[in-house]
């Protein structure tokens, strides 16, 4: 029995370890469709996606733009009544009040400036202080905007009015203009314009140094390329009553459309304005160079486009390359992108235009070759790139490149000659033809002395004589034209002192040798006009046309030279602002490269009208990226190496940017083969190439923090104890004199012998003063008071505050007045001599040791209040 039974027990442990794991399932089951486990799980699951979510907020999104999440369409602009949604504006820029700022920093600005001051008063001292610093302080705490939704992060959060740059530029420019008509106020309005911009870049200035980071230089970016309407936030009556032809269209049309209204930025009007000063500051350097690089993208606003693509939008955001499509048609229109495929594009302008040249003899036919052929389309489309620039920020920030007159130049010259041999081609005469081809050569021709040196240009922006050669050469036109308008004068008067002597061109061919000086075949001749008056014009006219022409057009020319010279950094600032600003396009035709502009303009131009928005927009990013296959693929690779990179997984695949830390991102790693290692300076370079790992900057701030409190207080030490060297030898040598004799003397008697020898030598050292201030004025009266003091002077009691030297409230005369003075100069003077042998004591060496005699001493002072 007994063995069976222990089988059967056996059988029973071992059917219920089967039944075990049937059991626990069976728990788990329960367990996981009770109510409170799902509960539980719910919340993990959505505790996982808000910290994923939150933690994708410090990143970029798939474009590859931070703040992610902000790109809308026109369908998103259309269901919010024609505007951005919130979530596209999260600086509030579209809540600015515009309007009332202009006309508030209008009014502060006439008010604070009634005389005429140069630039180096509005910087001096006493201006920053009384005028300056007041503006720059208010206008910088103005807090009249809410910005942005809840969920931005909280950096979006802060309230600040970054329309003030915009209201400041825009002052400026009015004043200038006012300037202009206003003969009375000429240099008092051209000293408002001045502090404007003074008081807005020191505005921007503290922006910058209250925002570092990326994010601080997104802020930055906001108050300089964000758009604002200068009747942004008016009244509807102010509104009603600025109606034009211009503006109602901008209001009407293309907000039905969906496009950006018309806005303009700050950084443009200081460009229209000339705020050079402004423009080459730290603070708009800094964006302008993010901007010029592709580190700050977003869609600017233009004049008119001629393929208008608006179907997605982009706000003012800082960009990934690295989480950003590898085929980004968006980065065609980066400036220094931009400017390198302009430069590439010229050329190849410059190769076919030899090309045609060299064998002009050999086409001689109204026939195109393909040479020519492939010239004249690829040219046509370089002259649609330039004519779709001026629409894109209009003929006043064109004209401020640097080479756009000789690129205007050129395009006059290359229509007429396209103009010419297209007519040549249509004719059927053939020595008509030859002939209308061959002027149309001779005209292509005269391109050469534009299209040589506008490549030196591109290649030298930033040399000193090529930015002054632009404002040198408008200065000879301007002064040359008017030296022709005045001078047409004597040459009427030549042609009309003799009617039929000579033709009027041989006159002028004669005038012009004397102008330049050249020949004076014009002076002989002078008599067959008349024998008196003949002669005398044509002297006359060589001295005002040779001498004094010559003499003020160097004098003009000089200036120009040395003012440019001398405000070098600024120029070349405000030619990289232009450059970039220029460079920043909206437009789609200018992601098609000549000659496929002229096939974009062919064939998306008249689909523009027949498809949706979002199938147009879908069409022309497939066009632009088959096109430029090789382009985007090289930008890619190059800006994933160089734009940004993270300062964690670097050497992995997903790379993200930390936009939080204010330092900004970490520098890309110099490789391995980078050309400027190869050099005898290059370790010099490198070394801060690499940040210190954190061990290094631990020991450093280590280090620091004792070296720091060791040497103040050393230093504080130093400085005290020379300033009171000789009360501590005094001391030691009072000390070393008592010594021997301390077991003899009593202390305290000593010291209070010695205190009252001190008091009695003060007592008669004052009763000398007194008697020597008594003789000087002898006309006072000598009746003694207390302490020999004169008649008439009333001794304070004890506890009454003297707040001042001398008594103006008192009655008596002049002399009692200083006598008072004199007396109380004479207790300061003895208060601050115990002053200073306490503090030697304090920073004595053996301060810290000292005997019970210095001890009692001390505090017998305080008990008699000999320290009050």
């Amino acid at each position: 029995m007994p063995a069976p039974r222990a089988s059967a027990s056996t059988n029973t442990q071992g059917g219920s370890s089967s039944t075990a794991p049937v059991s626990r399932t069976t728990s788990r089951n329960k367990l996981s469709s009770s109510p409170h486990f799902r509960l539980q799980r719910q919340r993990t699951e959505t505790d996982a996606l808000l910290a994923e979510q939150h933690d994708e907020e410090h990143f970029a999104d798939s474009d590859g733009l931070y703040p992610p999440h902000c790109t809308w369409t026109s369908h998103d602009q259309a269901v919010s009544g024609g505007k951005p949604p919130e979530s596209a504006d999260p600086f509030g820029n579209g809540k600015c009040s515009v309007y009332e700022n202009i006309h508030r920093i209008r009014r502060d600005i006439t008010t604070s400036i009634d005389d005429p001051y140069s630039l180096e008063q509005l910087k001096a001292p006493r201006m920053n202080i009384s005028v300056v610093r007041p503006l720059v302080d208010a206008l910088y705490e103005t807090q009249d905007l809410s910005i942005g939704p809840s969920y931005w992060p909280g950096y979006l959060l802060t309230r600040a009015n970054k329309s003030k740059v915009y209201c400041l530029l825009v002052n400026r420019m009015q004043f200038i203009r006012e300037q202009s008509f206003a003969t009375h106020h000429q240099t008092v309005n051209l000293t408002r314009a001045l502090l404007c911009e003074l008081v807005a870049e020191k505005i921007l200035r503290r922006y910058n140094e209250h925002n570092p980071g990326p994010r601080g230089l997104l802020k930055l970016a906001n108050i300089l390329v964000a758009g604002f309407e200068p009747f942004q936030g008016a009244p509807d009556e102010v509104i009603d009553q600025s109606k034009h032809a211009m503006h109602y269209w901008a209001t009407q049309y293309r907000s039905q459309s969906g496009k950006v209204e018309r806005k303009l930025t700050a950084l443009e009007v200081a460009i229209v304005s000339a705020s050079k000063s402004f423009l080459a500051s730290s603070a708009c350097q800094k964006v302008v160079d993010a901007i010029y690089r592709g580190k700050i993208v977003y869609t600017p606003s233009s004049f008119m486009d001629i393929i208008p693509d608006h179907w997605k939008k982009r706000p003012i955001s800082l960009y990934d390359p690295r989480r950003a499509p590898l085929l980004n048609q968006y980065r065609l229109v980066v400036p220094r992108t931009r400017n390198l495929i302009e430069v590439l594009q010229f050329m190849v302008l410059l190769g076919l235009y030899i090309a045609v040249m060299v064998g002009r003899e050999n086409r001689m036919t109204p026939k195109f070759e393909v040479v020519e052929l492939v010239f004249d389309v690829y040219g046509a489309g370089w002259v649609l790139d330039q004519f779709a620039s001026i629409l894109e920020h209009g003929w006043g920030v064109y004209t401020q490149n640097l080479w756009s007159f000789l690129d205007v130049m050129f395009s006059t010259l290359f229509l007429v000659y396209l103009g010419l041999r297209l007519h040549a081609f249509s004719i059927s005469n053939d020595d008509k033809s030859i002939a209308i081809a061959r002027t149309a050569l001779d005209v292509l021709s005269c391109g050469a002395p534009v299209l040589i040196p506008r490549l030196a240009f591109n290649v030298m922006s930033e040399n000193m004589l090529f930015l002054s050669l632009r404002a040198m050469m408008s200065d000879f036109l301007t002064l040359t034209a008017l030296a022709v308008w005045c001078f047409a004068g004597f040459l009427l008067s030549l042609k009309w002192l003799h009617a039929g002597a000579h033709e009027a061109g041989t006159i002028g061919k004669w005038m012009i040798w004397i102008w330049f000086g050249l020949d004076g075949t014009g002076i002989g001749q002078s008599t067959d006009f008349h024998w008196l008056l003949g002669p005398v014009l044509m002297v006359l006219f060589a001295f005002l046309g040779n001498t004094l022409f010559l003499t003020v057009l160097v004098s003009m020319l000089t200036n120009t030279f040395s003012g440019i010279v001398g405000n070098a950094v600024q120029e070349i600032q405000f030619r990289r602002a232009v450059l970039t600003f220029e460079g920043v396009k909206s437009d789609a035709i200018f992601a098609y490269m000549p000659p496929f502009n002229i096939l974009a303009l062919v064939i998306l131009l008249p689909l523009k009208w027949i498809l949706s928005d979002r199938i147009f927009h879908k069409v022309n990013v497939t066009a632009v990226r088959i096109i430029n296959l090789p382009t985007l693929l090289l930008v890619a690779w190059y800006e994933r190496r160089t734009l940004w990179m993270s300062d964690r997984h670097k050497g992995g695949r997903h790379k993200k940017i930390d936009w939080k830390n204010a330092n900004g991102p970490k520098a890309t790693p110099t490789q391995y083969w980078a050309i400027s290692r190869f050099s005898v300076h290059g370790d010099i370079h490198a070394v801060f190439d690499i940040d210190p790992p954190q061990s290094v900057l631990d020991k450093i701030a280590e280090e620091d923090d004792l070296n720091h409190s060791d040497d103040m207080g050393i230093l504080s030490n130093t400085r005290i104890k020379d300033q009171f060297a000789h009360l501590s030898e005094e001391r030691r040598a009072s000390q070393a004199s008592d010594a021997n004799r301390r077991l003899s003397v009593n202390p305290r008697a000593k010291k209070k012998r010695r205190r009252d020898s001190k008091v009695e030598n003060t007592a008669k050292q004052d009763s000398q003063n007194d008697q020597k201030l008594k003789n000087e004025f002898r006309d006072s009266d000598d009746a003694g008071d207390e302490n020999g003091a004169p008649s008439g002077y009333r001794k304070p009691k004890k506890g009454e505050r003297m707040d001042s030297l001398v008594d103006l409230n008192s009655d008596g005369d002049r002399d009692v007045r200083i006598l008072e003075a004199l007396t109380r100069l004479h207790k300061i003077e003895g208060a601050m001599e115990r002053m200073e042998a306490l503090l030697g004591q304090l920073v004595d060496g053996d301060a810290t040791s000292e005997n019970s005699e210095g001890k009692e001493e001390l505090a017998q002072e305080l008990r008699s209040n000999s320290l009050k």
